[in-house]
């Protein structure tokens, strides 16, 4: 099968946000789980620079190169360099500062991680001011759609990752998808420095799949895995530092309500998750107690890539008032309910939130065929609709595109 993903609207829009910054920034960081497609990104801004110079730093050769690099990188001070999984010698940044401040133009790293905490924080202590961040996730449905829409189905299914996702059987993406978990606790945590036990960690995130889409409580989490709440806390907080999994924080307006306040987490590829839990095809999908909340963090994860500047959270009182998702940017809001289902029914809970909270729009996303169609709404200033999960994309995108 040819998907030409480098061509797709998405990975363009990623790659002329990439251009900018680095017009802008003397470094720029870009962000992304393992076989998300950093590196192709990257090579595309690197073939717009003849002389620029690549270094993976998983190769021993090239960490051995930048075993002096106060040395060899002003050798390349008019050069762009890119740096590969460049948390694996995280002793570069210093050097990096001290680098740009003696010759500072844009342009002059282009820096590849997996690891988002530790890349992130560096950067901000160490290259404040001189470094611009972005986020490269795997496929989003509007670039699937976009190229074959004959393989959105498979999305909830397999997730994003492109293997996953384009490969020719669900035998072969649950195979490759088990090996990139193997892959990823046995080596991967051990190149980032993370001292972690493999085995621990796998516990607990399949334990954290069991959890999709529940309230975390990392005491009673914690004695399930016979470990204290410090070790669990770590854990997680590994996983979303990875990409693996997302916490996602409660709405907390100031109602006089009474408000669940713990975060939910998710883990955040669809395909993972259903690997996690020993689902191969979406028949047993369909038949497993997941089904539900997997279709909702597939939706969670989707709209917070949709819409990234907008905060994102969930709200639930204690007398069963509940939205899944809260989109709030400045005095803005957006809501979002998740159901599985072609025939979607919500419950009081959801108009009562709706009363409570007052956003601009509230959606019921659901894996329906068809367009969206309105339903009546308690709230006239809130129109509601039932729709699916590609016209739910574009309609947050026309409403983050207007004014309120």
């Amino acid at each position: 099968m040819t998907f030409n993903i480098s061509t797709s609207l998405p990975r363009l829009q990623a790659l002329q946000g990439l251009q900018d910054d680095l017009a802008l920034f003397p470094a720029v960081a870009l962000l992304g789980p393992r076989q998300c497609g950093k590196t192709t990104l990257a090579k595309q801004i690197l073939a717009q620079h003849p002389d620029a110079i690549y270094l993976d730093l998983e190769r021993p050769s090239n960490r051995e190169r930048l075993r002096d690099p106060e040395l060899l990188l002003p050798t390349w001070q008019d050069r762009l360099v890119c740096l590969d999984e460049v948390q694996l010698v995280p002793e570069l940044f210093p050097v990096l500062r001290s680098l740009i401040d003696e010759h500072r133009r844009p342009g002059r790293f282009l820096l590849l991680g997996s690891a988002s905490q530790d890349l992130i924080r560096q950067g901000a202590e160490t290259l404040a001011g001189r470094i611009g961040i972005q986020e490269l996730t795997p496929f989003q449905v509007p670039e699937i759609l976009s190229l074959d829409p004959s393989i959105g189905d498979r999305h909830w299914l397999r997730g994003g990752y492109p293997v996953s996702l384009l490969t020719s059987s669900e035998s072969a993406s649950f195979r490759w998808r088990e090996n990139f978990i193997d892959t990823f606790l046995h080596r991967d945590l051990a190149q980032f420095g993370i001292g972690a036990a493999p085995d621990a960690l796998d516990r607990f995130w399949r334990m954290s799949a069991h959890l999709h889409g529940q309230e975390l409580n990392l005491s009673r989490l914690g004695q399930s895995l016979g470990v204290s709440h410090p070790t669990v806390r770590s854990y997680t907080d590994i996983l979303v530092g990875a990409f693996m999994l997302r916490y996602l924080p409660p709405c907390l307006p100031n109602l006089g309500k009474s408000l669940v306040k713990s975060p939910r987490v998710y883990v955040r590829d669809s395909g993972l998750l259903h690997t996690l839990l020993d689902i191969e095809s979406r028949d047993a999908l369909l038949g497993h107690p997941i089904c539900g909340p997997s279709w909702e963090g597939l939706v969670i994860e989707e709209c917070c890539r949709a819409l990234p500047q907008w905060k994102a959270s969930f709200y639930r009182t204690q007398g069963g008032a509940e939205i899944d998702l809260i989109l709030e940017r400045g005095l803005r809001r957006i809501a979002i309910e998740c159901k599985a289902s072609s025939a979607p029914q919500v419950t009081r809970g959801f108009w009562s939130a709706l009363d409570d909270l007052k956003p601009e729009a509230a959606f019921i996303a659901a894996p329906i065929s068809g367009d969206p169609y309105p339903i009546k709404s308690s709230l006239p200033e809130c129109p509601v609709s039932v729709t699916n999960l590609s016209s739910l994309l574009c309609s947050l995108k026309k409403l983050a595109s207007t004014k309120a």
